[in-house]
């Protein structure tokens, strides 16, 4: 009995150290959003204060009147969310048929179309800005959104790729040959039982490709010309000769924040009933 009790308090004394490492997790990922969000409801005096407060000092919404006066907000938002949008729905295209290849098909060089795609994910952004430059440049895309839809999809259609790889390597083909044997031709199988299986994936690799084009902040600052300058570019406005305006910042960033959390809240629920209904059993 005292064997048994033993491990039963060894097991809630694990139990409970993970849930503090948990907590502990939560609360330092969790720390700047929460500052941001004070920051940005608190008044802009309080913001500047040599001995800031943790807990709110009092409520306003002058900040973000300020965000939306300093410069135009709707139109950087606008070209933000269209560039998002068009990396996201050219990349899930061309990177669902790329991964189908790479996984469902063997042809001469297919180990090196992998090896390359990892090396193209290890090389620094900051390293290509020059030569993404000049070739924009050279074909005319320089300064348009076009351009940098291209730049985006350098870096996110590799990563897409290699994920929607994983995804399509652990579905059995068993399954569509099942199909195929019922009457089903190769792409009715695909989708007909390979394309439902693959949705919970395609929705996380479209979350995360929308988030990298979203809060991308170099290549829009340095392709892109102040009249066609999107969202994170436009809260370098808030820093001035005269200082940075924390408050009206973290409102402006915060309203930026909105469409992300919308989209995780919109399709979370659809990545959990896909997951579930998606599991194959061996």
């Amino acid at each position: 009995m005292s064997t048994l009790a033993g491990a039963g308090r060894r097991r809630k004394n694990t139990r409970l150290g993970w849930n503090l490492l948990g907590i502990l997790v939560f609360v330092t990922a969790g720390f700047p959003l929460y500052w941001m969000l004070n920051t940005a409801f608190k008044p802009a005096k309080d913001a500047i204060d040599a001995d800031p407060s943790l807990l709110p000092t009092g409520i306003t919404f002058d900040n973000f009147g300020r965000a939306l006066d300093i410069a135009d907000f709707w139109g950087p938002v606008g070209r933000s969310m269209v560039v998002s949008l068009a990396v996201v729905v050219i990349g899930m295209v061309v990177g669902l048929l790329a991964a189908l290849a790479i996984s469902r098909f063997a042809f001469r060089g297919r180990k090196i179309v992998i090896v390359g795609i990892l090396a193209v994910q290890m090389v620094p952004l900051v390293a290509m800005i020059i030569p993404v430059f000049l070739l924009l440049n050279d074909l005319g895309q320089y300064d348009r959104l076009t351009g940098l839809i291209i730049t985006y999809l350098t870096f996110i259609l590799p990563f897409t790729v290699w994920t929607l790889r994983g995804f399509i390597v652990n579905i059995p083909k068993e399954l569509e040959e099942a199909a195929m044997v019922d009457g089903c031709s190769r792409t009715g199988a695909f989708l007909r039982v390979v394309f439902p299986l693959l949705a919970p994936g395609m929705v996380a690799t479209s979350v995360y490709g929308f988030i990298q084009a979203w809060n991308e902040y170099l290549y829009a600052l340095m392709l892109l010309s102040q009249k066609n300058q999107t969202a994170t570019v436009w809260l370098g406005n808030f820093t001035t000769k005269h200082g940075t305006e924390y408050a009206p910042m973290m409102a402006g960033a915060t309203m930026m924040a909105v469409p992300i959390v919308a989209l995780f809240l919109l399709v979370q629920r659809k990545m959990a009933a896909g997951l579930t209904a998606g599991a194959v059993k061996g």
